[in-house]
């Protein structure tokens, strides 16, 4: 079992884009995929069709509730979830005191069954704090993705030291697995710097996969389909089918 967070403070930079599609992906190669959705404003959840089991991450992370019971199904074969909700903005008011709070989600999982499971895919907030934290405390893997647009490179660095900070204190064995490119415009020249600039600061730790601007996938959440169901053969589930190979070659 691979628990991997996609994580990066920014918004906007295609985090539940990548977790959503990502994990169809793996599922259609026969991985079976855990997404827990620690965002508050519950994309994912809504994405995969689980709104009716919204609250479950947040029940996972202030209570004692059995894991299994908050694992929900989704609209994808293979793929379930611990749904998000609006009340993962309290989260730290809800443990204000408390000890050990940036471990609750990696205590958690101790619990869970890893032979039912392949992937874990963390979806998380567009901010470094305490529930980003547990993300980053349970991962063995960090996916980041990244906009090709030069705001979108502002928060990386914070990342990195911020993942540092974590590896020394909560969890030495977090690593990243790769930076992926999103939302690129091969047609423009400054998509192309700001790929470049990426690779010249990470060198290989930029996944040979990137993620093609495409209309498709911007359609695609609309009707609650993966990109691999709305336009199977778009460019764009090319691009995800690649990323999806790419992460098992990776963490085999």
């Amino acid at each position: 079992m691979k628990i991997i967070a996609v994580a990066n403070q920014k918004g906007g930079c295609a985090k539940t884009t990548t977790v959503v599609n990502l994990a169809a992906c793996l599922a259609e190669l026969g991985k079976q995929v855990l997404v827990i959705d620690l965002d508050s404003q519950a994309n994912a959840t809504t994405w995969l069709g689980a709104e009716h089991s919204t609250g479950h991450a947040f029940k996972l992370l202030t209570t004692k509730t059995s894991l299994e019971d908050l694992i929900a199904p989704t609209n994808l074969d293979g793929v379930s979830i611990v749904s998000g909700s609006r009340e993962l903005a309290n989260f730290e008011k809800a443990v204000a005191g408390e000890i050990a709070v940036e471990t609750r989600l990696k205590r958690r999982l101790i619990g869970l069954d890893s032979s039912k499971w392949d992937f874990v895919l963390v979806d998380t907030p567009p901010t470094l704090g305490l529930i980003t934290l547990n993300a980053l405390s349970c991962a063995k893997e960090l996916i980041v993705p990244v906009t090709t647009h030069v705001l979108s490179l502002s928060g990386v660095a914070q990342l990195v030291e911020t993942l540092e900070e974590v590896k020394e204190v909560l969890n030495p064995s977090l690593n990243i697995l790769g930076f992926v490119a999103c939302r690129v415009d091969s047609r423009t020249r400054h998509s192309k710097e700001i790929l470049e600039l990426l690779i010249n600061q990470f060198g290989d730790k930029v996944l040979k996969s990137t993620i093609r601007e495409s209309i498709r996938l911007a359609e695609a959440p609309s009707f609650q389909l993966s990109i691999n169901q709305y336009g199977s053969k778009s460019s764009a589930a090319d691009d995800y089918r690649a990323l999806a190979a790419e992460v098992i070659s990776l963490t085999q």
